[in-house]
C-alpha cells in the first residue's frame, strides 16, 4: 500500500463527505444534497439503536438509490461485541455482500476477525470507538487489514497532520455533529443510570441531562450544580463544527469527511449535508496559489449562518486547536434554540409543487426553498390544494398538499426542503 501524501502548496485532493442515514428518508435527503457516501446500520450490531435504522428491504432499496446515483454506502456493524452478540453475525454479513455494501464499519477485533474471513472483499473502516490517537496504533490496524480508519476525536491539527504522514491507508475525521463526554464516545453513564448500554447500541444520552446535588446525610435535599454560576448541564458539550478548519484538512491530505447524525431529522442532514457540499465545492474552484496557506483561507461568512440555522447546541472544535475549555461546553440548557424549522418536503417538483407537510403551515407564511448548492428561495404561500383539489388554509403535519406561491418556485426538485423562521412574521433571509 502507498504512503497517502498530504498536499503541501498543490492543489489538494477533494475528500469524501460522508453522511449519516439513519433511516431511507435520511439517507434520500443525504444524496440529494451531497453527499459522496452515507453510512447506516440494520436492525442491530450498531451504536445507534435508536435511530430507526433500515429492514432488509430498506437497505436494498437505499442501497439501490445511493448507487444509481455516484454514492457509496457503509453499514456499522461497531457495537462492542459481547458473545451473544456474535449470534448470527456470519450470516448477516453475508446478507450484506449480497446487497453489494461499499464497505464495512467496525470497532471489535472480534467482528474484524470474522469479517475478514467472511466477506474479505468488503473493506473494512475502522470506527471511533476504537480510539485510534497515534501514528503506531493507526499502523497496526493497517496491518491487521483495516482499509480506512476513523481517528478519535480528541486529536488536534498537528496530531492528524502526524498521523497522515506516518501512515498508509485511508484517514477519516468526524467534521460536525454531537460529541460525546466520554473519549471517543467508549461511554458508561448510560449503563449506570438507566441500564442501557452506549456501547452496544442503547445509549439514553444522560450527558444531556439536568443535574442536581444530594448530600448523604441529607437525604431529599437537593442543591443546584453550578459551574461558575451557568447551570447543571455539566457534561453537556457543544457540537462539533470544523467548518472553518476544512482547507486545513484537505492539505492534511484527509481522505474522508464524516458527518455525525444518524438520530437527528432530515432537516440536519439535508442542511448540513449542503453546507459542507458547498464548502467543498467552493475549494475545489480556488487557485493553485490559494492552497500556498490553506490556514489563510476563509469560507464564505453565509456558510457559517447556514450553520448556525441549524445547529443544536451552538458549536466547538473540539480539540482541533488545542484541549477544548469550559467556552466549549453548554450549561444553560441541553440544546440551543433553533431558530429555523422544516415545513415541508418536496414530493413532486414544478411551479406549484406536491409537498408533504412537516410542521403546521398557513396561507399567507413566508417560506424558503432550501434548493442545493446555496440556492434560496423565499416565498409567500398564496394557497394550498389537497389532491383532491379541495383549499386548505392550514395544512398539518402529514397532509399532501400542492403550493401555490409568490413568486413561483423555480427548479425546485423532488427530496427538496422547504422550511421558515420559527417566528413565522420574520423574513427567512
Amino acid at each position: 500500500m502507498t504512503k497517502k501524501k498530504r498536499c503541501k502548496g498543490g492543489l489538494p485532493v477533494l475528500p469524501e463527505l460522508l453522511a449519516p442515514a439513519g433511516n431511507l428518508e435520511k439517507l434520500v435527503t443525504a444524496v440529494h444534497y451531497g453527499a459522496d457516501a452515507v453510512y447506516l446500520a440494520g436492525k442491530s450490531l450498531s451504536l445507534r439503536a435508536a435511530a430507526g435504522n433500515f429492514s432488509e428491504e430498506e437497505m436494498a432499496q437505499g442501497i439501490t438509490f445511493a448507487h444509481t446515483h455516484g454514492c457509496k454506502v457503509y453499514v456499522a456493524v461497531n457495537v462492542l461485541a459481547h458473545n451473544d452478540d456474535m449470534k448470527g453475525l456470519e450470516e448477516y454479513l453475508q446478507t450484506l455482500s449480497a446487497h453489494e455494501i461499499d464497505g464495512l464499519i467496525v470497532a471489535d477485533p472480534g467482528i474484524l476477525a470474522i469479517a475478514a474471513k467472511t466477506t474479505p472483499h468488503i473493506p473494512i473502516h475502522l470506527s471511533t470507538q476504537a480510539n485510534v490517537t497515534n501514528s503506531a496504533a493507526a499502523r497496526f490496524w493497517f496491518d491487521q487489514g483495516i482499509s480506512r480508519i476513523n481517528l478519535a476525536r480528541e486529536l488536534c491539527h498537528e496530531e492528524i497532520v502526524a498521523i497522515r504522514d506516518r501512515t498508509s491507508g485511508e484517514i477519516e475525521v468526524f467534521v460536525h455533529g454531537a460529541l460525546c463526554i466520554s473519549y471517543s464516545g467508549r461511554c458508561m453513564l448510560s449503563n449506570y443510570l438507566t441500564a442501557r448500554d452506549a456501547n452496544r447500541g442503547d445509549c439514553s444520552h444522560p450527558c444531556r441531562y439536568s443535574y442536581q446535588l444530594v448530600e448523604e446525610k441529607r437525604p431529599g435535599q437537593f442543591f443546584a450544580v453550578e459551574e461558575d454560576s451557568r447551570g447543571t448541564y455539566i457534561f453537556n458539550s457543544k457540537d462539533l463544527c470544523l467548518l472553518p478548519r476544512l482547507p486545513q484538512l484537505l492539505a492534511a491530505g484527509v481522505d474522508s469527511l464524516k458527518i455525525e447524525g444518524r438520530m437527528k431529522s432530515i432537516f440536519y442532514v439535508g442542511g448540513v449535508v449542503r453546507i459542507y457540499r458547498a464548502a467543498l465545492d467552493y475549494l475545489a474552484g480556488l487557485p493553485l496559489a490559494a492552497w500556498k496557506d490553506p490556514e489563510t483561507i476563509i469560507l464564505p461568512a453565509q456558510l457559517l449562518e447556514e450553520v448556525r440555522k441549524i445547529g443544536t447546541r451552538a458549536t466547538t472544535e473540539n480539540f482541533f486547536l488545542g484541549k477544548p475549555t469550559a467556552e466549549d461546553m453548554l450549561y444553560e440548557t441541553s440544546r440551543a434554540e433553533q431558530t429555523v424549522e422544516p415545513v415541508a418536503v418536496i414530493r413532486d417538483g414544478g411551479p406549484t409543487p406536491l409537498v408533504e407537510i412537516r410542521n403546521r403551515l398557513r396561507v399567507g407564511e413566508l417560506i424558503e426553498y432550501m434548493g442545493r448548492g446555496m440556492v434560496l428561495q423565499p416565498v409567500v404561500v398564496e394557497a394550498m390544494y389537497s389532491e383532491k383539489k379541495e383549499h386548505h388554509p392550514v395544512a398539518n403535519p402529514g397532509n399532501r398538499v400542492y403550493l401555490h406561491t409568490r413568486p413561483e418556485l423555480k427548479d425546485c426538485e423532488v427530496h427538496g426542503i422547504l422550511r421558515r423562521r420559527r417566528n413565522p412574521t420574520e423574513p427567512v433571509s
